[in-house]
């Protein structure tokens, strides 16, 4: 992405990062299971859901790395307005499915209200799994232990992300806030277990 384009749609605070002279956009889709308060039990109705985010690449103030929500859907009604109420982030409920289909899966999200806000692809699986290299675009993807959005960020642990190369084919993703162009450059996990803390002010 052009970083004139993001800069306009992030705050100052903020600098956008560019891997190979650009800033990228990232789409990510993913199935939420047993997300809880530390030492509580999940909750049924609202604990396992479907989730995507469309975000870009930044460093605080500090200038440690993290990730700038544009969009946060969700497939459970409940868990969209408890992001956007805690984590200040723009969440929304959405129709979502992600299901097995012939060796692929697809991936559905139209969000409730706003007409034309979708996205529909597939994808699949094509090597084996590996841990991204400092330096490269996946490390500059992947392993981010800072989310950014509004007035507020939150830290996030997690372990190294084992990925695996992806073959993917995207029919609309009218989701993202500018129109994409191009191949997609995707990979896919299996499992990603994550901490996530209460926000801070942004600039503190």
């Amino acid at each position: 992405m052009p970083i004139a384009d993001v800069r306009a749609r992030v705050p100052d605070e903020v600098e956008i990062e560019e891997h190979d002279g650009s800033a990228w956009l990232g789409i990510v889709f993913f199935r939420v299971r047993a997300l809880r308060a530390r030492g509580a039990l999940p909750v049924p109705g609202i604990s396992s859901f479907l989730q995507l985010n469309v975000r870009t690449y930044v460093r605080g103030p500090d200038g440690l790395p993290g990730v700038w929500f544009f969009s946060i859907d969700a497939s459970n009604r409940l868990a969209a307005l408890g992001v956007r109420r805690i984590y200040h982030v723009p969440a929304f409920h959405a129709r979502m499915a992600l299901e097995p289909a012939g060796g692929w899966y697809e991936a559905e999200c139209v969000r409730v209200g706003e007409p034309g806000r979708v996205f529909s692809g597939r994808y699949r699986a094509t090597g084996e799994s590996f841990h991204a290299e400092p330096g490269s675009l996946e490390w500059f993807l992947t392993e981010r232990y800072r989310l950014f959005a509004a007035d507020a960020r939150a830290e996030i642990h997690h372990d190294r992300w084992l990925l695996s190369p992806t073959e993917a084919e995207i029919e609309l993703a009218s989701i993202a806030p500018f129109a994409l162009s191009g191949a997609p450059h995707c990979h896919c996990a299996f499992r990603q277990d994550a901490l996530i803390w209460p926000p801070e002010p942004i600039a503190s």
